[in-house]
């Protein structure tokens, strides 16, 4: 298990200490081993900041590969509780990927992407590597995160088209009346 690693360097002053970074990295790691090793697994948050209510998304990365990402993007549940089931969908559940394994465990390197509330948003405002997107129309819904951007090296149209696609949409969709919605997020991860 590592240690959390800084702040994207586009993302504001962080919310999270790293002590706290580090508390939930590792509640997210004891969540999917409990799965593993078949064993019940709840621990209280250790401090009344990690109980508030936040939307978040947990990636699993295998290498330089993701091996699993799932979030919740509403602020339903204490980001304590968030964390750990979307660390144990993103294990076991990502329609993307089998489920992990024993074996791949140790290997895995785990990000948290704690989100800010949704606000709606102009498709000129969008910032690439400072926003995340949610794109809607007719019942369709897609969500990137703003680090995700950055790494495919994207500018602003191709992260509204890649959007519009996660949702099952046209490229250009969100030229044509589908609704967009911008967060941002505090991300941290494992070295």
């Amino acid at each position: 298990m590592g240690k959390a690693m800084e702040t994207h360097p586009d993302q504001q002053l962080a919310e999270y200490p790293a002590e706290e970074r580090a508390q939930l990295l590792a509640h997210a790691r004891r969540s999917i081993e409990a799965v593993l090793n078949d064993t019940p697994f709840s621990a209280p948050a250790p401090n009344p900041h990690l109980f508030e209510s936040r939307g978040a998304f947990t990636s699993l990365h295998l290498g330089a590969s993701l091996r699993g990402c799932i979030g919740i993007i509403e602020p339903i549940h204490p980001l304590w509780q968030t964390v750990s089931e979307t660390a144990r969908a993103a294990a076991f559940e990502d329609p993307r990927f089998p489920p992990l394994t024993k074996d791949e465990f140790p290997k895995i390197q785990l990000e948290i992407s704690v989100m800010s509330l949704l606000r709606p948003i102009a498709a000129e405002e969008v910032v690439v590597g400072r926003h995340g997107l949610v794109v809607s129309l007719g019942g369709r819904r897609g969500l990137l995160l703003p680090q995700v951007a950055p790494e495919w090296g994207w500018d602003r149209e191709m992260f509204l088209s890649q959007t519009c696609i996660k949702a099952g949409l046209p490229p250009d969709a969100w030229k044509h009346g589908a609704r967009l919605e911008a967060f941002t997020a505090e991300v941290f991860g494992e070295d």
